[in-house]
């Protein structure tokens, strides 16, 4: 086990895709050395130790590298259950060591070009750069913040090279006018309802277009999943596509678990060309969650904060990552998810924090049982002051049977269901899926007036029919639909 890093290395070192010079060699098998026993290094060439409470994020089985997924928990990583979850870990450690502030800032992927190579010729070709001279008299001065400048002045450029630029700043949006239906709802102050349309398992999209047409008098804007469980359905560009065909506007959800950096870039462009106008960034389920044969599961290109930062800079700034401009940047509502019960409360909300400042404008929560525990939530959010810049839509998912609740409590990450759900649905026996409804309906009723509240997202997880009731219900139709 690394001295540093909890768990073990999750894959051997990486190595150089070119061959290096030979003091090149001589540094990386140095650097490897010294940073393998003690951080588990694997020589990603892009290292960001300073900025992870000197805990390695290479350790987080999905090769994230700015915070833990929705799946975060205390015990262990959901991908494996034998190790922790590393960003636990590096929250838990940031905290308590005063630097947790130091996690808010948007860390890019990797170069590529870098991994199996060292960080430290970086270091010290920066420390030339600044002047050696300087750099040193600066660091031993009394001063704190004149050290604070010099080690940043070295170890910033490090970091954040030119093509990404990330910081730990709010960007609010670089537009005025709305620029989709939910958007101008949320911004009109409407308390808003949006739900969720699965995705076919076939070519076949009559019962897809159904649904669509079945929900969308009740909301201003449908969701359709990426893939949960890793598992494959129909994509959801092409049903947000069907989605705008039929006069209803869709919620593309797009997951970073099967996305390159430029497939991002590429179908983003190409969703909002065809209609899209609003985007949720997600992580994705590990493919641990996938039906055998497995796909890869040690890595993904850019984690759901990455995808945010560079859809919000095509969008604000007309710039593709790699800093090429655009003549006409897409447009659209960027949002993500946000998980409030999957590790601590404060953990979280600086996990959401982040998120705000890398562009998410909205969040869909993971499913809510507990509003308790949500109020919790939200006066961690509010202590960050950030509830003023995000429009969050708490999901709600009724129940339609025991084995239903047991599922999402024990299987679904980040999902907790306290006992006095799982004993009522128990109890409803055959009447359970009726009683699944009352309990959304109650959820509904004891989640709206919570402060930062701004609608539901109703999952129906196949049982869209069921959506009409519970809105009508819980008196949120809109006023255009005939009672």
């Amino acid at each position: 086990m690394p001295g540093f890093t909890p768990g073990r290395r999750w894959q051997p070192a990486f190595m150089p895709f070119k061959k290096e010079p030979f003091g090149t060699r001589v540094l990386v098998t140095v650097e490897r050395l010294v940073k393998g026993p003690l951080f588990g290094c694997r020589m990603c060439g892009n290292c960001l130790l300073q900025e992870t409470a000197f805990i390695c994020p290479m350790e987080c089985p999905k090769g994230l590298r700015n915070g833990p997924c929705g799946g975060s928990t205390p015990e262990f990583c959901y991908v494996d259950e034998t190790r922790p979850c590393v960003w636990y870990k590096i929250y838990e450690r940031a905290f308590k060591m005063g630097r947790e502030e130091m996690l808010l800032e948007v860390l890019p992927p990797l170069d590529w070009d870098k991994a199996g190579g060292e960080t430290w010729g970086d270091v010290v070709r920066q420390v030339q750069k600044v002047g050696t001279k300087h750099f040193v008299g600066e660091m031993l001065s009394g001063n704190p913040a004149r050290r604070t400048t010099a080690w940043d002045s070295v170890f910033r450029p490090v970091r954040q090279p030119e093509w990404w630029q990330g910081d730990s700043e709010y960007h609010p949006p670089a537009y005025s006018e709305p620029a989709s239906e939910l958007e101008r709802r949320l911004k009109a102050g409407e308390f808003v309802v949006t739900c969720e349309v699965a995705p076919p398992q076939t070519i076949a999209t009559k019962k897809l277009i159904e649904n669509i047409n079945l929900v969308k008098p009740y909301v201003p804007a449908i969701n359709f999943t990426d893939s949960p469980s890793a598992t494959p359905r129909m994509s959801s560009w092409a049903c947000s596509t069907i989605c705008v065909q039929n006069g209803a506007e869709p919620v593309m959800q797009i997951a970073a678990r099967d996305r390159t950096r430029v497939g991002l870039q590429a179908e983003v462009l190409g969703a909002t060309a065809l209609g899209v106008r609003n985007i949720l960034c997600l992580s994705g389920d590990s493919m641990v969650l996938s039906p055998d044969p497995r796909g890869k599961m040690e890595i993904v290109d850019v984690d759901s904060v990455q995808m945010l930062w560079v859809l919000r800079r095509m969008r604000d700034e007309g710039v593709y990552m790699d800093g090429r401009t655009m003549k006409f940047p897409p447009k659209f509502f960027l949002g993500a998810a946000a998980s409030p019960f999957a590790s601590e409360p404060k953990f979280q909300a600086l996990r959401e924090h982040k998120k705000v400042n890398a562009g998410a404008q909205f969040f869909q929560t993971n499913l809510v049982y507990d509003p308790d525990g949500l109020e919790i939530w939200l006066n961690e959010m509010a202590k960050r002051n950030i509830l003023d810049k995000v429009y969050i839509l708490i999901g709600i998912t009724p129940l339609k049977s025991y084995k239903v609740a047991q599922y999402m409590d024990k299987e679904v990450p980040g999902v907790f269901v306290p006992e006095h759900i799982l004993k009522r649905m128990e109890k409803a026996g055959d009447g359970a899926a009726e009683e699944g409804v009352q309990i959304a309906l109650e959820l509904i009723e004891a989640v709206k007036n919570k402060q930062g509240v701004n609608g539901i997202h109703l999952m129906a997880v196949g049982w869209e029919e069921i959506v009409p009731r519970i809105i009508t219900e819980a008196g949120l139709e809109p006023k255009t639909v005939a009672v």
